[in-house]
């Protein structure tokens, strides 16, 4: 009788290490897909809480909640959608998947895939600030003195950004130079606007003052505030914009980011 079970007892045993090995053995795969784009099915779309579940093949399932889906997109079952892995956790009930299409990693990685610099580290992406299916801008450099940063993520005839852009629904993308001159930085962070000059202020709040001419002011601040927004975000400043004349004129009533 004992020596049964003790047989049981060791079979069960012999299952559970299995099934850990195996829980183990998924999460370290999945885990290799950390911030990496990968397919997914949609299988089910809750009207309520507009949440989108995926089938991930091998790789289980996955919510897409809907602050990480993109504004105006819409979603059917069994649809093929590419989403954006930011992150992999272990669960009781296994792994779990966190999954997005609004995350600036997404961009990240199609600029990867697409421009050989940036894979073979020639051209580094030093930032992204993103409001997803709107406008991107993305800060890159190069420690190669012959390698033009900005050019290698256009392309010859802008193939390479288009191809990105095509991916993203036709999202906008501004591609800047990065310096660690932060003034320099600030002015090209808010191209297509030229800036005057950019006045840093002191003490620890990364703030500054920035002139434009006064025919560029709205460009500078752009459509509800979206261009100085992502100027801000991209080069971590606080940037009040002020117009060469000083007049901000009727439209203009707040410029502070």
């Amino acid at each position: 009788m004992a020596t049964n079970t003790a047989a049981v007892t060791a079979k069960v045993v012999r299952r559970q290490g299995i099934r850990v090995a195996e829980r183990h053995q998924q999460l370290s795969e999945l885990q290799s897909k950390s911030h990496e784009i990968i397919l997914g099915t949609v299988t089910h779309i809750d009207p309520e809480k507009g949440i989108v579940s995926l089938d991930l093949g091998k790789g289980g399932e996955a919510i897409l909640p809907r602050n990480e889906q993109v504004p105006g997109e819409s979603y059917t079952e069994g649809q093929q959608l590419q989403v954006y892995v930011v992150d992999v956790v272990p669960g009781d009930r296994g792994p779990r998947i966190m999954i997005s299409r609004t995350h600036p990693g997404r961009v990240k990685r199609l600029f990867e895939m697409e421009v050989p610099e940036i894979f073979d580290g020639t051209v580094e992406i030093k930032a992204i600030s993103r409001e997803a299916g709107a406008r991107t801008k993305m800060a890159v450099w190069s420690s190669d003195p012959n390698v033009n940063p900005v050019s290698a993520c256009i392309g010859s005839h802008g193939d390479r950004v288009a191809a990105v852009v095509e991916k993203l629904g036709g999202e906008k993308i501004d591609i800047v130079k990065w310096s660690e001159d932060i003034s320099e930085f600030i002015s090209a962070a808010l191209s297509p606007a030229k800036v005057v000059k950019v006045d840093l202020l002191p003490g620890e709040t990364r703030s500054c003052k920035v002139t434009v001419p006064d025919h560029q002011l709205s460009l500078a601040i752009g459509n509800k505030g979206q261009n100085a927004r992502l100027c801000a975000r991209l080069t971590g400043y606080n940037i009040d914009i002020r117009p060469e004349s000083g007049y901000y004129g009727e439209d203009d009533d707040s410029v502070q980011n």
